[in-house]
């Protein structure tokens, strides 16, 4: 299967991200079909394959996607993307998500080093943001394991089927990820490509 051009592969020790196609549909819809996988999204589950796949976006210059993969490249995990950004500030915003057999493994740490890599170097972040439910620990807990530092409660900033929800702002800048970037598990992440 061939990969799109222009956006970097990564490989770590027990993953391989490249970039959303329209073929992970089916595996995505693992998480984006799973109401308990998507109640901090801002938008509810998929009610199926169809509307998962109608939900997968393209490839702009304020929003792109990568898989993330098992190592061989086959089974697919979760999705990893950035968002709202914005060039001239030098941000962006980061989202993601795991099917939820994957959970509790360290799967998105894994995968979230390389990428923010990615974001302070080719991308020349600044600044990466992450908008967090307050009753979301576990994605709390990962973004102040890579760094992350809350910035703030941003009321009613969501709105989910006419229910609006609170979120806390999270940002890491580019010095604090260069003076304490975290290491993967084992040999340095690096781009296939």
């Amino acid at each position: 299967m061939a990969e799109p051009k222009g956006r970097p592969v990564f490989a770590t020790e027990r993953l391989r991200l490249r970039p959303l196609m329209a073929s992970d549909a089916k595996g995505l819809h693992a998480a984006y079909g799973d109401p308990e996988a998507m109640r901090f999204w801002d938008f509810t589950a998929s009610r199926d394959l169809a509307q998962t796949a109608a939900r997968m976006h393209g490839k702009t210059h304020r929003h792109a996607a990568w898989a993330v993969l098992a190592n061989d490249g086959k089974r697919f995990m979760g999705m990893l993307c950035y968002h709202h950004r914005e060039a001239w500030n030098r941000r962006l915003e980061v989202g993601y998500i795991l099917a939820r057999e994957h959970w509790r493994k360290g799967l998105m740490h894994e995968a979230l080093v390389p990428f923010l890599g990615h974001c302070f170097g080719a991308l020349k972040c600044r600044r990466v943001e992450a908008s967090i439910e307050p009753e979301n620990a576990a994605s709390i807990r990962l973004a102040e394991k890579l760094g992350f530092r809350p910035e703030g409660l941003m009321r009613d900033r969501l709105c989910v089927e006419g229910k609006f929800r609170n979120v806390i702002m999270y940002a890491l800048l580019a010095g604090d990820w260069h003076a304490r970037r975290p290491q993967p598990r084992a040999g340095a992440p690096k781009s296939v490509r």
